[in-house]
């Protein structure tokens, strides 16, 4: 069974640099990768929160976010 991976990001030049660099370098044969631009579906954005997301780009892995970078806070994807 594969692991699920959310990635989060609002679209910024920081967030898809680390989509190609970070996300997109998970093995697909141990991870199931989601990636959800917040910027388009911000109705994702309690569940990023709910998930411990506090800026973006961040990669949620089990539960446990990891914040790459810092492209934007929450406040500021609120604000899209």
């Amino acid at each position: 069974m594969k692991t699920k991976a959310t990635f989060y990001h609002a679209g910024c030049s920081v967030c898809l640099s680390a989509e190609e660099g970070v996300a997109k370098s998970l093995d697909a044969e141990r991870y199931e990768l989601e990636v959800v631009h917040l910027g388009d579906r911000k109705e994702q954005i309690p569940a990023a929160e709910a998930a411990g997301v506090q800026s973006v780009p961040a990669l949620v892995i089990n539960g446990q976010p990891f914040h790459i970078n810092f492209g934007a806070s929450m406040a500021d994807v609120k604000g899209l």
